[in-house]
């Protein structure tokens, strides 16, 4: 499998090397072919706002659209996760196809930036927290039906899925700790 990883603001390559050494071969995404060229995508942290001007500039919107509505396995981290929610507050623009409401920044600004312990839920090998580093984190407010709760911060959702997407409101590619990245390339082949 092919991990794509949208390369155009953010560290990617982080999340890449993650990847790799998960076994996963990965790709930087750049360009519309680069996303075809992909069988899942990691969607990073960042600004969602300028990544989704970035994404409308390039014109190549209504391609990702098509392959997240067709089903494209998607590890969404921090701005990632505001980039598929279905309500996004303050309002902005995204794709909504993951059934979750989140405020952008509700952790405060860069300055109350922190590495906060995730309680994951039952299932994940390991200890049963890992560390989340939450830089102008979004907070999840609401998980639809369909939405799994995976890991909290506190009582608030922090790791969620929702059919082939797993969204982070944190960085998981920010810690030695590869829990998420595995659990997502797991879901990603079809193994779950």
């Amino acid at each position: 499998m092919r991990c794509g990883v949208l390369a155009l603001q953010g560290d990617w390559e982080a999340h890449a090397r993650v990847l790799e050494r998960a076994g996963s071969e990965t790709i930087a995404v750049r360009t519309p072919e680069d996303l075809e060229a992909s069988d899942a995508l990691v969607l990073p942290g960042g600004e969602s706002t300028v990544v989704l001007r970035l994404l409308e500039r390039e014109g190549w919107m209504d391609r990702l659209t098509r392959r997240l509505a067709a089903g494209l396995p998607v590890l969404a981290t921090c701005a990632g996760v505001i980039l598929l929610a279905r309500d996004v507050t303050p309002p902005q623009a995204s794709f909504g196809v993951l059934d979750i409401a989140v405020r952008r920044n509700a952790y405060g600004r860069q300055v109350a930036s922190a590495i906060v312990p995730v309680r994951l839920a039952a299932g994940f090998e390991g200890p049963p927290t890992m560390e989340g580093v939450f830089i102008r984190a979004p907070r999840i407010e609401r998980v639809g039906p369909d939405v799994d709760v995976l890991g909290w911060r506190g009582d608030a959702p922090a790791l969620v899925r929702q059919g082939r997407i797993v969204a982070a409101t944190f960085h998981p590619e920010m810690t030695p700790d590869d829990r998420v990245h595995r659990y997502f390339l797991h879901v990603a082949g079809g193994l779950s």
